[in-house]
């Protein structure tokens, strides 16, 4: 299968530790020997947030705090080259351009692009040009609720939705520069054009993004 890997920032930066980022390579590792050929897109996550947090303080706009945010994924990205070792591109790679050109046996692993766009974008973009058979939206929550699961405790879980409905529930989420929420409703746009499968998981559990792929996992499923 074709798949493109959204994976959260939040997810790496939880434990900053070569250990941490080693859990979620040695996954990715074993989805590529199994004949999936792979594009993970690194979210900026803690770091992204502490930087942007700062610029915003000292009166720099959005644009500034969304390339200050882009250079956290890069940083991530790079980190899971290295945990990647020879099965990863050596490069990170920010353009559909770049991830068409190069996609292969190597699993892609790729940063943040343009100020005004979330990774979960850059990811809905590569999987559209590939025609990618999915893509795993990797994120800190099991799934897409109602409504957010750790401030309203009247959230129901949602197994199976459509593109509609998860628009609709995003819609009610901030869209600025690391506050994206679950998913980038830009992002959902792209795949509802293409037709490209989204599955959301807890990849607090990195299992979880292999099941995603194979079958098994205990997310939610975008379709339509």
């Amino acid at each position: 299968m074709k798949v493109v890997i959204s994976l959260g920032g939040s997810l790496l930066t939880r434990e900053l530790t070569p250990e941490n980022f080693m859990k979620y390579a040695e996954v990715l590792k074993r989805l590529r020997r199994s004949g999936h050929r792979l594009v993970v897109v690194c979210g900026g996550g803690s770091t992204a947030r502490l930087y942007q947090r700062i610029v915003k303080a000292l009166g720099g706009d959005e644009e500034f705090q969304d390339r200050v945010g882009i250079l956290a994924t890069h940083m991530n990205a790079m980190t899971l080259i290295v945990a990647l070792g020879d099965e990863a591109h050596r490069e990170v790679l920010r353009t559909v351009d770049e991830v068409v050109e190069n996609f292969g046996e190597k699993i892609l692993v790729c940063g943040g692009d343009k100020p005004g766009c979330s990774t979960d974008y850059d990811a809905a973009l590569f999987a559209e040009a590939l025609d990618a058979d999915l893509l795993v939206n990797a994120t800190d929550v099991d799934g897409v609720y109602t409504a957010d699961p750790r401030k309203d405790p009247g959230a129901v879980k949602v197994d199976v939705l459509t593109y509609d409905e998860l628009e609709e529930i995003l819609s009610k989420n901030v869209q600025a520069p690391g506050e994206y929420g679950l998913f980038d409703l830009k992002a959902v746009e792209v795949l509802r054009r293409s037709g490209v499968r989204l599955v959301v998981v807890d990849g607090r559990d990195p299992e979880e993004i292999v099941r995603a792929v194979e079958g098994g996992h205990g997310g939610s499923e975008v379709h339509g």
